[in-house]
């Protein structure tokens, strides 16, 4: 078993093992679970439907940073602990003292942060959703690069039911991950859609009975771990490219880190790897050098 107990107490990183719990003194936690070449970035809030409190929230980017780090790790999957939720948004009891007045902009600012730290990591981001995902869930899970649900899973962004300013970062990952006219029926709306629904829309790249969902994830993760990790990264960096990533005085400076992510692929030895194993009609194993 690699989840291990987490150890609470103030903000901060405990790392056991091959698990590290990024707590705080409030309630809910995030955690990062490694698994060989898969790790997992869990929320855990489930007396609340995995909702994320602003430490939470925090927390995120700290987590995101580490799996980054972490050479061994190829593939993260996102997702909700137990089996009520998701993500089932921003933890709305914390809302009147922490978004609102002058408080609010400083809020939207971590999460903010939040959502770019899951939407720029280098390695490919896989979201497992069953049960709610809804608001800052739904956001968070437009930032993986793959999303798979639960035949279970509801999602929706609500906004215009409680008077909330939604922010361009998130209207910007909604219109380049689905549409703009999806995004419109989404937010003028605020209606709740099936999982069937979402997989229509582009939402989800595929539907589970919940049963099957993890172990058809881990199966899609481990597929992709064992492809070449220079050119993924690559890839991706393209691909936000052509979301429109990249803008003004950093155009240039993606535009180079593009190039030179490309040429890193040729000039590496799983190039030449791939080419070897081609000729000889194996299977490619790949180091990320």
């Amino acid at each position: 078993m690699h989840f291990i107990a987490c150890i609470k107490g103030e903000v901060g990183a405990i790392a056991i093992g091959r698990m590290s719990c990024y707590a705080s003194r409030m309630a809910g936690k995030v955690e990062l679970i490694r698994d060989g070449a898969i790790g997992t970035i869990l929320i855990d809030h489930q007396a609340r439907r995995n909702a994320i409190t602003r430490a939470m929230w925090e927390a995120i980017p700290e987590v995101a940073r580490e799996a980054e780090r972490d050479p061994e790790l190829r593939v993260i999957i996102l997702r909700g602990a137990g089996e009520e939720a998701f993500i089932s948004g921003a933890d709305i009891s914390e809302f009147e003292k922490e978004r609102a007045g002058d408080k609010a902009r400083d809020y939207e600012a971590i999460t903010e942060r939040a959502f770019a730290s899951i939407a720029s990591l280098e390695k490919p981001v896989i979201a497992l959703i069953h049960g709610f995902c809804i608001g800052g869930g739904a956001a968070l899970s437009l930032c993986a690069d793959l999303r798979y649900g639960a035949e279970d899973a509801i999602f929706a962004i609500p906004p215009a039911r409680l008077g909330l300013g939604y922010g361009a970062f998130n209207i910007e990952r909604l219109v380049n991950e689905l549409d703009f006219a999806t995004a419109r029926e989404i937010l003028f709306t605020a209606r709740r859609y099936n999982a069937r629904e979402a997989e229509a829309r582009g939402w989800l790249q595929g539907v589970y009975p919940k049963a099957e969902l993890d172990e058809a994830v881990r199966q899609i993760a481990l597929g992709i771990a064992k492809n070449a990790p220079l050119t993924i990264k690559s890839a991706k960096l393209v691909l936000r490219g052509l979301a429109g990533e990249a803008r003004g005085e950093r155009a240039a400076e993606f535009e180079a880190a593009i190039d030179a992510s490309i040429e890193a692929c040729f000039e590496s030895e799983d190039y030449q790897e791939g080419v070897r194993a081609f000729m000889e009609k194996r299977r490619p194993v790949f180091k990320g050098r």
